[in-house]
């Protein structure tokens, strides 16, 4: 491998003049590892150097060895003068300037002159020195050191000719990315109207991408549904191609993350969805692009190439710019795009004046609304319900403290999420630094057996007590950290709901013992604190008191703000007759017993309150707060 790699770099420089060599490090367009091979090359054919190396201080303060001219062959041990340049790297990088160091051979004697000498030249940067380039010449003739010292200084500059040329490539690369994006935008802005926005969204998209097919789809509902598609004009959700695309498009939509069919090998997204649009209607490469607004994602792009043609990250990156621009776009024409309600009210006029007549409609309409209403309000009678707000409280709470002191390593769960007991995992520690110590601790008993065993052999009873006693007390050691280890994984004592406990943000923070992590409340035990404005509460404390008297209870209906339409029943148990000032309003709690439950259901959830109190008419209904505004004004 080593030899085919020299002699590969051997016919790259061939019999090249210098002038030659350097023109061709110039104008060299390939990867930088291959670029520094041949560097390091043609450096040691100028500078009659026998090796040569290039060296960067890496993250962690070592030096690390970006290359080595000529190849070490696999499995080989590191050359001597290699080893002295990384332990020579950190003086050289203080001195800042070319180095020269003697290397001394194992056969050489004491006081001969070195027959190699190691000259260490720094890469100097913008931000200081960022690597050094060490080089061995075999020579004792200070002359000839100094020739190829500044040989070798001359051309060391050519990597950094090289670095900015790759710079300009990059940037042209970005330059060309954003124009590619500029132009969907544009396209996408001469249309007035949704439809045409997004066939040109799809068809500029599939023209400069060269894709197969190009698809649109905005979230409706909990749905996304195909609104455009490249080169086609119409399509009906019947169609089995439809149906798959949106099937894709909902799978990237829920997990709001780019989706890659084929998936790479350490990809951790979910393309069931995607790989069977794939098989049934290609084969093809399909990638899914989530389209945010304010952070949420509303819409998604879904794109098709052929099967041996996937889409690179380099063209992925500009595609995804294209989306973030044209979102804006896209989603404004989608929502204001829209004559429904214009259409509503010209077909309830047409319908009226059918009913009423052909002339004076809206006079007449309104006429018999007013008289309607009026009737209603009379005759009408509706359930007399006191509104009120409430809040679910937990009348037990579980705490999970934390076990032994460690660092935090892992959060399952927040606030809200439903757990098992024994079975939901919360939280996790971090176990390294005790994995370490259980496997010194078991070296150490191992290392006190041993000694015990020694000491039995030789009839030394003592000495052999002492080392079981110090391998029981590290045995225990080990039993402890071994329970710690099992602790490591926090789980639920209990079923039911995480009520406080929000350490995503505090993931490898240090915890210690005893410190709570979360609270868990089991959802069996909820209740419910309504708080009756005090214009209400005379009202809700007579009927308890008539409910009482002939054993029956005061019933009503709660709903939570996270779910509106789930209708909760609940009793009336116990009125507070003490006012609380809440929102900068006078109300009164009063605790009621829920009947039914659902899983929904969490502590700390608020919502909307009815009592029931009777039926009375709707105009009394109505213009009862108004009533009671003018006689308080009016002292009636």
């Amino acid at each position: 491998m080593a030899a085919d790699g020299a002699q590969s770099e051997q016919q790259w420089y061939g019999d090249a003049s210098t002038t030659e060599l350097i023109d061709r490090l110039s104008r060299f367009q390939g990867a930088p590892g291959e670029f520094l091979g041949n560097l390091l090359a043609v450096q040691c054919r100028l500078a009659s150097a026998i090796a040569g190396a290039i060296l960067r201080p890496g993250a962690d303060g070592r030096t690390e060895v970006a290359a080595v001219f000529p190849p070490p062959e696999e499995g080989s041990a590191v050359p001597v003068w290699l080893a002295s340049a990384v332990e020579s790297a950190g003086q050289a990088v203080s001195a800042g300037a070319t180095t020269v160091k003697s290397l001394h051979g194992p056969d050489d004697l004491y006081g001969q002159p070195a027959g190699r000498h190691l000259v260490m030249i720094p890469l100097k940067g913008d931000q200081g020195i960022r690597g050094l380039g060490a080089f061995v010449i075999e020579t004792s003739d200070d002359a000839v050191i100094a020739a190829s010292r500044e040989r070798l200084e001359l051309t060391i500059s050519l990597l950094s000719l090289y670095e900015i040329r790759l710079t300009l490539q990059r940037r042209q690369a970005d330059l060309s990315r954003l124009r590619k994006a500029m132009e969907v935008l544009s396209a996408v802005n001469e249309q007035d109207r949704f439809t045409g926005a997004a066939m040109a969204f799809c068809n500029e998209t599939a023209s400069r991408w060269q894709c197969e097919r190009v698809s649109l789809g905005f979230l409706k509902g909990r749905y996304v549904r195909l609104k455009a598609m490249s080169h086609t004009e119409k399509f009906s959700r019947k169609m089995k191609i439809v149906q798959d695309i949106e099937s894709a498009m909902e799978e990237c939509l829920d997990q709001d993350v780019e989706v890659v069919y084929p998936p790479e090998a350490e990809a951790t997204c979910v393309s069931r969805s995607a790989g069977e649009l794939s098989k049934r209607h290609g084969p093809t490469a399909v990638v899914g692009f989530p389209l945010r607004r304010s952070g949420e994602p509303v819409a998604v792009l879904t794109v098709e190439r052929p099967a041996d043609r996937p889409m690179a990250l380099n063209e992925i990156e500009p595609l995804r710019l294209t989306c973030e621009l044209c979102t804006a776009r896209l989603a404004n024409l989608h929502e204001n795009d829209r004559w429904f309600g214009a259409k509503v009210m010209a077909d309830a006029r047409k319908a009226m004046a059918t009913l009423v007549g052909p002339k004076h409609t809206w006079m007449k309409a309104a006429a018999i609304l007013i008289f309607a209403a009026v009737v209603f309000l009379i005759f009408a009678k509706g359930d007399y319900r006191a509104d009120a707000t409430f809040v679910f409280e937990a009348t037990q709470r579980q705490v999970v403290p934390v076990p032994f002191d460690g660092f935090l390593k892992s959060v399952s769960v927040v606030p809200g999420d439903s757990v098992t007991a024994g079975e939901s995992i919360l939280a996790g520690l971090d176990t390294s630094d005790l994995r370490l110590q259980l496997a010194g601790a078991r070296a150490e008993r191992l290392a006190y057996q041993k000694r015990a065993d020694a000491a039995m052999r030789d009839e030394k009873t003592a000495e052999a007590q002492v080392a079981h006693a110090e391998a029981d007390k590290v045995n225990a050691h080990i039993h402890l950290l071994e329970h710690h280890i099992r602790k490591a994984q926090i789980v639920s004592p209990i079923s039911g709901c995480v009520v406080t406990g929000d350490l995503k943000r505090q993931i490898g923070a240090p915890v210690k013992t005893g410190d709570v992590l979360f609270e868990v409340a089991p959802l069996g035990s909820l209740r419910a604190e309504l708080f009756v404005p005090e214009d209400e509460i005379a009202d809700v404390v007579r009927m308890v008191e008539a409910a009482e008297k002939r054993g029956d209870v005061v019933r009503g209906e709660l709903a939570a703000a996270g779910k509106p339409d789930r209708h909760i029943p609940f009793v009336v148990e116990r009125i507070n007759p003490v006012a609380e000032v809440i929102d900068q309003r006078n109300v009164f709690r009063v605790r009621v017993r829920l009947l039914e439950t659902h899983s929904g259901m969490r502590p700390g959830m608020e919502g909307v309150a009815k009592i029931h109190l009777g039926r009375r008419r709707y105009a009394w209904l109505w213009t009862r707060k108004l009533v009671n505004w003018l006689r308080m004004k009016l002292w009636l």
